[in-house]
């Protein structure tokens, strides 16, 4: 076999961009700069729990717009029943505004008039338009209320604009690389890189900034408020005023807003100035009503109330009140930026100091560095100098997946560097089921082109059936992930479709050039050491129903252990705060306990992580949705700064209900879509009995992981839902191996038992299963031990998964495959005539011939192809074209 010149510049093309698109990564701003300009300076983005920031989420009341554009109807119904001197009544009435009119000719006049203000929008899911607001006469009343399409177009609008909005009060403050993006229906991402305490930050994006100008109503002296009043809370007294509903002069007139002295107090203070139309409106309002207070209104709140004076002509004011230069700075801003169509409110956030960013930076290199190092010993150790070519290719694998996720724009995130260690010990696989394979063909006696060309084509079908099912897991997790979870099913999905290349295509190229160049007659691939022997002859299945009883006992307590005392949901499934904190000296929990504990938030739990400085508090889901949760944390961060100045948060996690609750369905459905997807993924590729041995054994697997999750009491959250479906995609990929080589012998040998079979098989991939298993644990045994508590809710369980999964496909899914044949074959040749002689075996010695004349159980003698067969159009890509 010989490569084309074609196809090897092509793989050396591909090599050569991604290993110049990774390079920026690892050289000093000065060295990329300095750097010619056609080459590619772009460096990965790393997310905000690598370089510290705030990521928030907010989400537009829907509610509060509604109310708001049903209270802004309703007032255009008033001004046009005065416009049309009709007299009547109108109010809001749940979510429907109701005019009374009792006059059948003014009732006729104010309903044409309202049908001419309605506006015709999109129905979304279907062709035409639909009206935005519904209007029903009936007697002497006209009911007029929002249409479904109405309210959905209302909410992307104003979704749009806040986007704008949010952009600009950001803008304001002087934020660096912001990302503001919009997501979903009716959310917007935030994310501010560098900002430790987004306190302030907060209130700026929450802040409706909804200004208007407003004629106050004379005093009811408690007696009931006229239609069209409205009684206003003052911001600095909190006392309650009079004010008419219909706004005066609109806070869109604003063109400037600055913050200021005033010249005769020194009192901070904010002045605004209006635009051209706006100037002429509020020359217009103070000449009509000099004498007359005049209400500055902001976010439902009275500002101030000035008595107009005279007529002033130059369209400027100012804002004046007990505030603080900080106070007008971002009350300036707010102005400047323009008001929120509706009221947005922080659902969750998540905060990273720069420091513990930093810090988790070196854990990352230096865990990830110690398992490439120690998997590479490992490979050269094993397989010698057929190691090294396997080492230079996850070297490979390394630096195209880190150039694939430059090139991409793709953010790189805790979870994502534990991806990439993760996938340093998975991408080895190929390179063990190759080396396997290719020694298999040798001892055959073949020559070692012929060895290389057959261990590369059989091999190559179990690699694709095993990434496959690594894929749907991880595919599945950036579907339903969220934020830095998603950046781990990201890395993971370019990890494994990298593996590939570098496995079925570097690996096979440099191993052809090597025999080539040195004239190899036959490759001696043999390990350094081996923990089977070949021609090993362990009888796996008479320990089956061991296996299986060990297992379902273990798999029953685990579901003891989840009943009672159950997980330790973390906040991302409950909701609420989690501070993590780091005190001067050593940390006082009980004086922070005492604390904590006086300002009525609930239960509040301390946890030493770390160093004797380093705290975690956790508090409960306080009552009253999202807001609640944002006004708890801001008491937490002034108690911190009150009993001890010195104390530096490091991190702090705010999720409200709503988020915690779709966090905790999307995650469930990931993992129950992933195993659904994998069943059926191998139910067509292999047979029905194979997939229920598979689902099986996973149900198993992943009940004894909640118990793991359990007795060591780890935080199950979204790092938590990514090792699972990690450890779900990994334990079916070594199935697939074993059912593989399980599927090649049934082909091979149908007249012989079913059990011969499969302890053959087993024999001759256990060591695949071992080295697989061994270098997977290289890779991230260093992370479990050193990533800190950052990872251990991910490190920890791989490497319990990774042992139980290595068990489970030998003691567990082999002997349920058995036991489905056999019952099948009872089944369909009960009866049947056993022959007395036995019969020479391929696999060496004789084996008791089948109880049927017909060989093995139908379902396992008539089992489809290798994928390979499936997928011959894509040969050329992954093998190289014979000689």
């Amino acid at each position: 076999m010989r490569t084309t010149r074609t196809v090897l510049v092509t793989y050396i093309l591909i090599i050569l961009i991604g290993l110049l698109a990774a390079l920026p990564n690892v050289l000093s701003p000065q060295q990329i700069a300095a750097m010619p300009d056609w080459l590619p300076k772009k460096q990965i983005t790393l997310g905000l729990d690598l370089r510290g920031g705030s990521h928030l989420v907010l989400e537009v009341d829907g509610p509060a717009l509604l109310a708001d554009r049903l209270k802004s109807l309703a007032a255009e119904t008033r001004t046009l029943m005065s416009t049309e001197t009709v007299r009547g009544k109108v109010e809001v009435t749940g979510d429907t505004v109701v005019a009374r009119i009792t006059d059948p000719d003014g009732r006729s006049r104010i309903l044409s008039r309202l049908r001419e203000q309605v506006t015709q929008v999109q129905q979304a899911g279907f062709t035409g338009s639909v009206p935005d607001i519904l209007i029903q006469p009936k007697g002497d009343t006209i009911t007029l209320s929002l249409s479904e399409a109405g309210t959905a177009d209302r909410i992307n609008q104003a979704i749009g604009q806040s986007v704008e909005i949010v952009r600009q009060r950001v803008d304001q403050v002087g934020v660096a690389e912001p990302t503001i993006q919009r997501v979903g229906a009716d959310r917007i991402l935030v994310q501010l890189p560098g900002l430790q305490d987004p306190t302030r930050l907060r209130e700026l994006l929450g802040s409706t900034a909804q200004m208007s100008f407003h004629m106050v109503a004379p005093e009811t002296y408690g007696g009931e408020v006229p239609d069209g009043v409205t009684l206003l809370p003052d911001t600095k007294t909190g006392a309650e005023m009079p004010i008419y509903d219909r706004v005066a002069l609109s806070g869109d007139r604003l063109s400037d807003a600055r913050s200021g002295f005033d010249s005769q107090t020194n009192e901070p203070i904010v002045t605004f100035r209006f635009d051209a139309a706006g100037t002429k409106q509020f020359a217009e309002i103070t000449k009509n009503n000099v004498g007359k207070p005049f209400a500055i209104v902001l976010d439902g709140k009275v500002l101030t109330a000035p008595v107009i004076q005279g007529p002033i002509l130059g369209g400027s004011g100012q804002i004046t009140g007990d505030f603080t230069i900080e106070e007008t700075a971002m009350l300036s801003a707010l102005l400047r930026a323009g008001a929120l169509p509706a009221p947005l409110t922080v659902i969750e956030e998540r905060t990273v100091g720069p420091d513990l960013g930093a810090d988790v930076i070196s854990m990352g290199l230096y865990t990830g560095l110690i398992g490439f190092a120690l998997v590479v010993a490992f490979m050269t150790l094993l397989y010698r100098g057929w190691g090294l070519i396997a080492s230079f290719a996850l070297f490979l694998n390394v630096a195209l997946t880190l150039g694939i996720l430059t090139f991409m724009g793709a953010t790189l995130t805790l979870p994502g560097i534990a991806g990439i260690i993760l996938g340093i010990g998975i991408a080895v696989d190929a390179n063990i089921l190759i080396n396997e394979r290719i020694r298999e063909e040798s001892k055959k006696g073949v020559s070692a082109l012929a060895a290389l060309d057959r261990g590369f084509n059989i091999a190559y079908s179990t690699i694709l059936d095993a990434n496959i099912t690594t894929l749907i897991a991880t595919a599945l997790l950036f579907m339903f992930g969220s934020g830095p979870v998603k950046g781990f099913a990201v890395t993971m999905i370019v990890g494994t479709g990298v593996s590939l290349f570098t496995a079925v295509t570097v690996v096979r190229v440099l191993m052809t050039a090597w025999v080539r160049h040195r004239r190899i007659k036959r490759i001696d691939i043999e390990p350094l050491f081996r923990l089977v022997p070949d021609g090993s002859k362990i009888s796996f299945m008479k320990a089956r129903y061991f296996g299986i009883a060990t297992s379902i006992l273990l798999s029953i307590a685990s579901i003891g252990l989840f009943i009672n005392p159950g997980l330790n949901y973390g906040i991302d499934f409950t909701g609420g705060i989690q501070v993590e904190i780091t005190t001067p000296g050593e940390a006082n929990l009980s004086q922070l306990r005492a604390e904590l504990g006086e300002l009525g938030l609930g239960e509040v739990a301390l946890q030493q992580i770390g160093g004797k400085d380093d705290v975690l508090i956790r508090i409960q889901r306080q009552d009253g949705g999202e807001a609640a949760q944002t006004a708890a944390v801001n008491t937490v961060r002034q108690t911190l700064s009150e009993i001890d100045p010195g104390i530096s948060v490091e991190r702090t996690e705010v999720v409200g209900p709503k988020v915690s609750g779709e966090l905790a369905r999307n995650g469930m459905i990931a993992v129950g879509l992933a195993s659904l997807a994998m069943l059926f993924y191998i139910w067509w590729r292999f047979e029905w009995n194979f997939a229920i041995g598979a689902i099986v054994t996973l149900a198993l697997d992943t009940t004894k992981m909640l118990g793991f999750f359990v007795l060591f009491g780890l935080d199950f959250n979204l790092t938590a839902i990514a090792a699972l479906l990690t450890f779900i995609g990994y334990s079916v990929n070594d199935k697939v191996v074993v059912y593989d080589r399980m599927r090649e012998n049934i082909r091979l040998a149908k007249r012989y038992d079913l059990r011969t079979v499969i302890d053959t098989s087993i024999n001759q991939v256990l060591t695949r299963c071992i080295f697989t298993s061994m270098t997977t644990l290289l890779a991230i045994v260093p992370m479990a031990i050193w990533g800190g508590n950052a990872v251990e809710n991910f490190a920890l369980p791989m490497v319990f998964g990774v042992l139980i999964a290595t068990m489970s496909s030998i003691f567990i899914a082999a002997p349920i495959l058995l036991l489905l044949g056999n019952l099948a074959q009872r089944h369909q040749h009960a009866g049947a005539v056993q022959p007395d002689a036995p019969v020479s075996c391929p696999f060496g010695g004789e084996r008791r011939p089948p109880a049927c004349p017909g060989g093995a159980p139908l379902f396992l003698s008539q089992v489809r192809p290798p994928l390979s067969a499936f997928c011959a159009r894509f040969r050329p890509a992954f093998h190289l074209p014979r000689e």
